[in-house]
């Protein structure tokens, strides 16, 4: 009987660098789409039909004696394909408890700062979907902003600081995933925060977002104050905390910048993009610590387990920021944008509460990589 390993595991490694190898017996389409990706990770990739009979397929390329944690799409082939190595004397075999989906759905906390008049601010890594969220937190009361839909994480991480959940902010409708911040918001009792240019569309109550609304968390000590940047979506907003953290949303991040397509409007929303890169973040100060929405590589990780840069070096070295000329702004961002994210109109119209499907029909709407960034 095969071993079995926790995606909270496989994250602990992944983020603390521990060397790892993982045999993936998806099918190769599906691997080179998107998979499990670390600095110390050595990974390959073995479809499961190629295992049924027999591991010949693996001779050369694994150790018998050598860790395997083995992968696939919900946890039963690789359950299986451990199973069958082991019989042929592989002696240090693990499956990944809930394959792929669960690795999908895995966040990971860290802590980014202690904030200048008391309080802390948290960033939630989900390395499997390259998506990052925040918990501000302050006086016994937080802020959460871009929750994912794993509402229960945030919820009991809350719980474990002694705070109450009093605001969830999406700083724009996401098209990438789905939103769990009005749902955490009708959990908590809490408010939920929306910029308005973003939802003309939606079905249920919001309180906007809007620049100069500053949203207080705790006894005044953090304030959260929106900046209109539109770009990404029209109405996207990011975030300053503490006068020391830019919350960039999907509109500026570490190697890239935000794509304008995703509600179908590249082309109308390109001007707006290269407003908020070029003009408004250029006014704000350059030693702001820009926390974004996504990540693309891992490469982006710091030691830490964290995605965060000064402004100032993004500047000096994101390419999506280098490009003075505006026609030539507009090409290098119309014409390097890669694929849509899976399902991204459906998980827009659930975001709008327009449709509630049910949370396997979700899991399977966000299946596969983040592709919220222009390819610069």
């Amino acid at each position: 009987m095969s071993q079995s390993i926790a995606t909270k595991e496989l994250a602990r490694r992944i983020v603390n660098q521990e060397e790892t190898f993982i045999l993936d017996v998806r099918n190769t389409d599906d691997f080179d789409d998107w998979k499990i990706e670390g600095e110390s990770v050595e990974i390959i990739n073995e479809p499961y039909f190629n295992l049924m009979d027999g591991v010949d397929a693996l001779a050369g390329r694994i150790n018998k004696n050598q860790e395997v944690i083995v992968v696939c799409a919900r946890g039963n082939s690789s359950k299986m394909a451990a199973e069958t190595m082991e019989e042929a004397g592989f002696t240090n075999v693990y499956d990944l408890e809930g394959g792929m989906q669960s690795w999908s759905q895995h966040l990971e906390p860290v802590k980014i700062a202690d904030l200048s008049e008391g309080g802390s601010l948290y960033q939630f890594v989900r390395l499997g979907k390259g998506c990052l969220s925040y918990m501000a937190v302050s006086e016994q009361e937080a802020a959460v902003i871009d929750a994912n839909r794993m509402t229960d994480v945030y919820e009991r991480f809350a719980q474990k600081k002694g705070v109450t959940i009093k605001h969830t902010i999406d700083t724009h409708l996401h098209a990438d995933h789905i939103s769990g911040s009005r749902q955490l918001a009708e959990n908590t009792g809490g408010s939920y925060h929306l910029p308005p240019k973003d939802a003309g569309e939606v079905t249920f109550d919001y309180k906007p977002l809007e620049e100069d609304h500053d949203i207080t968390v705790g006894n005044t000590t953090i304030k959260v104050h929106p900046l209109y940047s539109p770009g990404h979506t029209i109405g996207s907003t990011s975030l300053i905390i503490d006068q020391q953290y830019l919350l960039t949303g999907d509109i500026l991040f570490l190697k890239s910048i935000g794509r304008p397509d995703l509600a179908g409007k590249a082309d109308d929303w390109v001007g707006d993009l290269r407003e908020t890169l070029y003009s408004r973040y250029k006014k704000l100060s350059d030693e702001l610590i820009v926390l974004p929405a996504h990540y693309s590589s891992v490469e982006e990780l710091g030691e830490d387990g964290s995605v965060q840069a000064k402004l100032v070096d993004l500047y000096q070295r994101n390419a999506g920021l280098q490009v003075e000329d505006e026609q030539s702004f507009r090409d290098m961002v119309t014409e390097n944008l890669p694929p849509q994210p899976n399902e991204h109109e459906t998980i827009r119209q659930t975001n709008m509460g327009k449709i509630n499907p049910e949370v396997e029909e979700q899991r399977e709407m966000e299946t596969g990589p983040n592709r919220c960034a222009v390819n610069a």
